[in-house]
């Protein structure tokens, strides 16, 4: 097997990058295409701690993630091995844990908040993709997800915006933004916007990566 084809996608916490990946895969089966997000790679500290430790945890820093596990999986699948991954709930006492099993394909797709940030995993990638949206835009999906997915209350989601998520953002993520490959600014709510993105980088895939000329 030749090696796979990885491609980073980051951004920002609420610039879109969950409907960005759906799109995306969309265009692909799950024998083309593998999915390694650093979301499932959090240290597992929420569900020792009370409501007020879990609103001052600053849950937005690189040293949250166990990035050795990370790394160690993403090699994994670089040498043609798979992996199970129990994924991680954000501290949703409600769900239960997926035992997710992920497979060598042909392009692999690492996504995350500081996988640019981690050098072993940023020299990896072959191709980066940086996901970006205006702030306003960003905490109004940034609300909508923890209010009714994470069960926060509006204002501790305004606290950690204040004092965890935009720090972090302008110190992990932004400095590398203009290094990426392609930058998607992510404002529209329109979704023919973003398949029409998708649309195309995944033809570009198929053609280059996958040797589809059809």
């Amino acid at each position: 097997m030749n090696k796979p084809y990885v491609i980073g996608i980051a951004g920002g916490s609420g610039s879109g990058k969950t409907f960005f990946l759906k799109c995306f895969l969309e265009h692909f089966t799950a024998d083309e295409v593998s999915l390694v997000s650093q979301d499932d790679y959090y240290h597992p500290v929420g569900h020792t701690m009370t409501k007020e430790e879990n609103k001052l945890y600053n849950f937005d820093l690189p040293s949250t993630i166990d990035h050795e596990h990370f790394e160690s999986d993403i090699f994994k699948l670089l040498n043609n091995e798979s992996f199970q991954k129990l994924e991680y709930t954000f501290n949703n006492t409600d769900a239960k844990p997926k035992l997710l099993e992920i497979k060598p394909a042909p392009i692999i797709i690492v996504e995350g908040l500081f996988i640019l940030h981690f050098e072993k995993i940023a020299e990896v990638l072959d191709m980066t993709i940086f996901i970006d949206a205006d702030e306003e835009i960003a905490l109004q999906r940034r609300l909508k997800r923890d209010l009714y997915e994470r069960g926060y209350s509006h204002e501790d989601v305004h606290y950690k915006w204040v004092n965890h998520v935009v720090p972090a953002y302008k110190e992990y993520l932004l400095p590398h933004r203009d290094n990426c490959d392609m930058i998607v600014l992510n404002n529209t709510q329109n979704a023919a916007d973003i398949i029409k993105i998708t649309d195309e980088i995944s033809q570009e895939l198929r053609e280059t990566v996958l040797g589809d000329v059809s």
